[in-house]
C-alpha cells in the first residue's frame, strides 16, 4: 500500500502561480512513477503530468507544456506540481497517483491515489 497526501492548493488569481505537494508513505517511493490529474466538475478526470522513477522522463498534457513542471524527490518521498500563468480554465481538484508499471497517462493505469487538493484560478 502507498498512501499520498496532496496539500498547496487554494485559490489565486490568473497569471498567479501555485506548487501543489504530494507526501507518500508506505512502499518505496522510488519503485513508483508518480502522476498528476485533475478533475473539474462535470469533468472526466484528465492527465496532467507524470514522472519516471528515475525523474529522468517527464510527461504533460499539451494544455499545460511550458506552464506547469512535475519534480519528484525520491529521498523525501515527495512530487510536486509546480504551476505558474495559471488559468480560469485550470481550476480543477488536482489529485497525485502512483503507478507501478510504466508511465500511464490514463488514470487506469495507477494503482494508488491522494484525495486531491483544490485549485481555484480566478479571472
Amino acid at each position: 500500500q502507498v498512501q499520498l497526501v496532496e496539500s498547496g492548493g487554494g485559490l489565486v488569481q490568473a497569471g498567479g502561480s501555485l506548487r501543489l505537494s504530494c507526501a507518500a508513505s508506505g512502499r518505496t517511493f522510488s519503485a513508483y512513477a508518480m502522476g498528476w490529474f485533475r478533475q473539474a466538475p462535470g469533468k472526466e478526470r484528465e492527465f496532467v503530468a507524470a514522472i519516471s522513477r528515475s525523474e529522468l522522463v517527464t510527461y504533460y498534457a499539451d494544455t499545460v507544456k511550458g506552464r506547469f513542471t512535475i519534480s519528484r524527490d525520491n529521498a523525501k518521498n515527495t512530487v510536486s506540481l509546480q504551476m505558474i500563468s495559471l488559468k480560469p480554465a485550470d481550476t480543477a481538484v488536482y489529485y497525485c497517483a502512483a503507478a507501478s508499471i510504466a508511465i500511464p497517462k490514463r488514470p487506469e493505469g495507477y494503482d494508488y491515489w491522494g484525495q486531491g487538493t483544490q485549485v481555484t484560478v480566478s479571472s
